[in-house]
């Protein structure tokens, strides 16, 4: 595969990540696991002193790594399985596919069907306070590990995604992508809360909006590898950026 296409694919799932933040099923968690990683009160994040920022962006990056890790993990098994489908390839993409426009409806689903035995939550919840230094990554892991109906269906598709590379390292990348985007949501929270309550109480109003928009992308991504034509778009991608002066940039990564 290109370089440029990957770059496309980390570029795709780095949104991801940031579409699994305003998810209704995460955003109005934001505070409470910022407080339980930081071992700060809401308020004080609101209004931390310049001393708390250091520990803010520290126990933050630990709860990062934490889900990186688990995630990084699952995009391990998930290229693992493409790369002992390889001589399908072009079959496992448009299974992919078809994977990706599933968890569309499903996203979609969850603000229209109230079914809580379909739509559940599911998290694996320690005794943070026996791990001392070690409960923020334990933390991140813990949240790596949930199963929410909004987060779920998006890191699906970004797994589904991985799968369709063939390639290990390539599919790792996906997966650092989508968690960084993810991360540095949580990070610009943790670092400014006090100054982005308007912000994010904007979002949670819209929340049902940002959901819609989200399985409408996810429906796109999945159309792309059903029918085989995510180099089409990249294709388009590259001649539209030439267009507008960005050759440049193509040239480097190609």
């Amino acid at each position: 595969m290109p370089v440029l296409a990957v770059d496309v694919n980390v570029l795709t799932a780095f949104g991801a990540g940031i579409l699994s933040f305003l998810s209704p099923c995460v955003l109005p968690l934001v505070p409470v696991y910022l407080s339980l990683v930081t071992g700060l009160t809401v308020g004080e994040l609101e209004k931390p002193e310049p001393q708390q920022l250091r520990r803010i962006a520290i126990t933050t990056g630990l709860f990062i790594l934490g889900f990186t890790v688990v995630f990084v993990g699952l995009s391990l098994a998930a290229t693992g399985f493409g790369q002992a489908l390889n001589e399908h390839q072009d079959a496992l993409t448009r299974i992919s596919g078809g994977i990706v426009l599933l968890l569309a409806v499903y996203l979609a689903g969850s603000q229209i069907l109230m079914m809580p035995s379909v739509y559940r939550e599911v998290r694996f919840a320690p005794h943070l306070e026996r791990f001392g230094p070690f409960a923020a990554p334990i933390t991140g892991a813990a949240f790596g590990l949930g199963w929410t109906p909004c987060l779920s269906p998006t890191l699906g598709a970004v797994l589904a995604l991985a799968a369709t590379e063939g390639n290990t390292l390539r599919g790792a990348y996906l997966l650092i992508a989508y968690s960084a985007g993810l991360g540095a949501a949580f990070l610009a929270v943790g670092l400014g809360l006090g100054r982005l309550t308007a912000p994010l109480a904007f979002v949670k109003r819209h929340a049902r909006a940002i959901t819609f928009i989200s399985a409408a992308l996810l429906g796109a991504l999945g159309l792309l590898l059903l029918f085989n034509r995510l180099s089409w778009l990249t294709a388009h991608l590259e001649t539209w950026g030439r267009d507008i002066g960005l050759g440049w940039l193509f040239d480097q990564t190609g």
